[in-house]
């Protein structure tokens, strides 16, 4: 395939240097979550969009400390042109440094890869994105489309502070959505959701020296945690993301060893597919316990803390193929298809506002979350040169047209160093 000059005009623009300095930036600044606290990244990328003529955007708070960061190319005019929304998260997970071999917020580069925390998850697909604005004002190009960042909080924990908030308050305007989390660079077009959920048995207190005498709610809260922890749920398999999950991964109970617990909790995580409801899945797991002879109400509780819902788009629908050609337009081959085990912020967009969403990103999925997390640099480049084809050439959701580049200038940019 020969490489069009739109391509080639982005391959020559693509600078090594800026996209590893912004996500050492990015990995330099801590956003764990719990607690939180993203305002220091969010006031770093307001003074970076401001140097890039872009202004400083508007900060959405809805709690002290948990704020995010909404800019668009076009600033507060709405200017007709289809939107293309990136939404990313800034916080990461907590880090414990002394299991580390590298710093965790050093940024440091070591036999191409990045390591810090965040830096797949997710401040490495933030920092190509950016990137490839910049390359694209670099190289002039006048974009067809408007491109909205959505940099938000919260994510991490369910996505209250951040994502919903903005759902809530009607700041989500867009044709589509990237949500550059980390994937191998494969287009990941379904995700499970989850629900986190407390099961709390009742028992009988009695002397522990005569337990007959009693009935144990630990001993219920066993039987339960076995029909439950990785055991299948009826149902058939997604051929993305396979079959169901449910993990046991919390128990309390009991008030010391010479007594028969009155109270034992359970504290579960279900993972479950699309089509899958709170409701639904709830009822599941109330007809796995029942097969024990058990009532909820009766002789145990389950209270719901946090329900995600698992959420899809259609790998036919033309903004999957205009990601996918613009892979292709940089690399030269198809992308992969994948699904993710876990939820994020793109299932706000596709199921609540019914907004085009791909997951797609920097970083390989198993280095998010884990001691020593990195990104290779050979991903941020090549996502830098993806991400600036789709600003340079999405027009709508509507399917690629054959001759889409062939208009296009090629503006004869080059010197910069590229990896592509």
């Amino acid at each position: 395939m020969t490489p069009s000059p739109l391509a080639r005009s982005i391959r020559s623009a693509v600078d090594v240097d800026a996209v590893v300095s912004l996500t050492r930036d990015l990995v330099r600044i801590r956003s764990e979550n719990p607690p939180g606290h993203e305002t220091e990244v969010a006031t770093f990328l307001q003074g970076l969009f401001g140097a890039m003529g872009l202004g400083t955007g508007r900060v959405v708070e809805p709690a002290p400390g948990r704020p995010s960061l909404l800019v668009s190319t076009e600033g507060d005019t709405p200017s007709g042109k289809p939107v293309l929304l990136v939404n990313g998260h800034i916080d990461t997970v907590p880090v414990r440094p002394d299991a580390w071999r590298h710093d965790p917020f050093g940024g440091q580069v070591h036999d191409g890869r990045l390591y810090g925390r965040g830096s797949a998850d997710m401040k490495g697909g933030i920092a190509a994105a950016i990137t490839a604005l910049q390359v694209c004002r670099t190289l002039g190009l006048d974009l067809p489309c408007e491109v909205a960042f959505h940099l938000v909080a919260d994510e991490e924990l369910g996505g209250e502070q951040g994502t919903a908030a903005l759902l809530r308050e009607g700041h989500i305007r867009a044709d589509a959505c990237l949500d550059p989390e980390p994937t191998g660079l494969k287009l990941c077009l379904a995700e499970r959701g989850l629900m986190i959920a407390r099961v709390a048995t009742r028992g009988i207190p009695a002397h522990g020296s005569e337990p007959s005498k009693g009935r144990s709610a630990i001993i219920t809260a066993a039987a339960i945690a076995q029909v439950l922890h990785d055991n299948e749920f009826p149902q058939t398999p997604h051929p993305l993301l396979g079959t169901t999950t449910c993990n046991v991964g919390v128990i309390r109970g009991g008030s010391g060893p010479n007594v028969v617990p009155e109270e034992c909790e359970l504290q579960i995580d279900r993972r479950v597919l699309p089509g899958d409801t709170e409701q639904s899945v709830v009822q599941g797991v109330v007809d796995r316990i029942a097969s024990l002879g058990l009532s909820r109400g009766t002789d145990y509780d389950l209270l719901v803390d946090t329900f995600c819902e698992p959420s899809e788009i259609d790998a036919n629908h033309p903004f999957v193929d205009t990601v996918a050609g613009s892979f292709q337009a940089m690399t030269g081959r198809r992308p992969g298809i994948t699904g993710l085990p876990f939820t994020t912020d793109a299932r706000f967009m596709r199921n609540d506002l019914g907004i085009p969403a791909v997951v797609f990103g920097p970083g390989e999925l198993d280095a998010a979350h884990t001691v020593d997390e990195y990104v290779e640099v050979d991903s941020l480049v090549t996502a830098v040169a993806v991400y600036a084809h789709m600003f340079a050439s999405f027009t709508g959701t509507q399917r690629l047209r054959d001759d889409r580049e062939s208009s296009s200038v090629d503006t004869g940019v080059d010197g910069a160093r590229s990896m592509i």
